[in-house]
């Protein structure tokens, strides 16, 4: 289960609040792919023999085709970037993208997946980051078979959208698990976010290598102010030192952005910030309930009880689950992620202009 985003954001303008359908006329790249967790995951788990799936209700109450996979009771990050970007469908998940579907992408997102393949071992198979890299080898492989051979197909692939969203599930499925992970006795913080950001780093080469080009990396959120989080310490405030320690992650990846795009000719990576993004008053999106989830939860894995009824009211809620934040938190950031605000919300430009590159 990817672990997310703190829900402090706002949107200015009431930008989130208009309802986004898909745009008519052509998308502003030819092809958008997403890596990542539970954040990105819209069905790669749910054939997986793994407690971190959501295919069930009350997931997708309010997604047009019901209970998807994806952790929340609507569309996802990925869904609202795709709308954004002016696709006119959403964006497949590799378990089930076939033939021309994959052209326009694919979503490689994989609940419980990690940029350290161990990362949530305990909840059973997960696509791990370094797994979904080769599936998207996979699929280069097919779009040059349907796009004129492989220097067509890299030349196809470098106009076209990526995002990763992931990192989470190293810190509360790894690092701070030390009865099951020794990475906590292994390395300070600081060193571990070191580790982080190495393998990352040479993880996104690879992307690059497979002819990605406009690459955003979406940083971590305040991870110790989710419900699972507090409730497992056993207080009703934010844990400090979970933040602390991704914190220091989300400080490398800036300077991680400037190396790449330094080092690889053509690249074109940014980073946004999750902190900025979240700055301002939640209440304006119309949110009351900060930390209770909308669904009843299961208190061993903090997902939604099966077949339970969620909250009537939830676009007042943060959370849908202990872990996992509302469609209308997912809106909220994408837009913003999509149409920065302040200047801190991304480096060193926003999605929309990255797209328009």
């Amino acid at each position: 289960m990817g672990f997310l985003f703190n829900i402090w954001i706002f949107v200015f303008m009431g930008l989130v609040r208009f309802d986004m359908q898909f745009v008519l006329g052509a998308p502003q790249v030819p092809c958008y792919f997403s890596f990542g967790d539970s954040i990105a995951d819209n069905g790669n788990n749910n054939n997986l023999p793994t407690i971190a799936k959501a295919n069930y209700p009350p997931y997708g109450i309010d997604f047009p085709d019901g209970s998807t996979g994806r952790y929340t009771n609507g569309r996802n990050i990925p869904d609202f970037i795709a709308q954004l970007l002016g696709f006119d469908n959403f964006i497949p998940p590799y378990a089930t993208a076939r033939g021309q579907d994959i052209i326009k992408g694919v979503n490689y997102g994989s609940g419980g997946a990690g940029i350290r393949d161990e990362t949530s071992f305990q909840q059973g198979a997960r696509i791990s980051f370094n797994q979904q890299l080769q599936n998207h080898g996979r699929t280069i492989s097919r779009i040059s078979l349907l796009h004129g051979g492989p220097t067509s197909a890299k030349d196809y692939l470098s106009k076209c959208l990526y995002t990763v969203l992931i990192g989470s599930n190293d810190y509360l499925n790894n690092y701070f698990l030390p009865q099951i992970y020794s990475t906590s006795r292994t390395y300070t913080p600081d060193q571990y976010a070191e580790v982080l950001i190495r393998q990352f780093s040479q993880q996104l080469k690879t992307l690059y290598n497979y002819g990605a080009r406009k690459i955003a990396l979406f940083g971590l959120g305040a991870l110790g102010c989710i419900p699972a989080v507090i409730d497992s310490s056993g207080g009703t405030t934010c844990v400090d030192s979970v933040n602390a320690a991704v914190q220091i992650f989300n400080g490398r990846l800036k300077p991680l952005v400037d190396d790449l795009n330094s080092q690889l000719v053509g690249a074109k990576f940014i980073y946004l910030n999750t902190s900025s993004i979240q700055s301002g008053d939640p209440t304006s999106l119309g949110i009351q309930f900060f930390t209770e989830p909308c669904c009843q939860v299961d208190s061993s894995t903090g997902l939604c009880i099966s077949g339970s009824t969620p909250c009537c009211n939830r676009t007042q809620y943060a959370f849908y689950d202990a872990i996992h934040p509302t469609e209308t938190v997912y809106q909220a950031y994408s837009v913003r992620a999509f149409y920065s605000v302040l200047p801190s919300d991304a480096y060193p430009m926003d999605i929309r202009h990255l797209a328009q590159l």
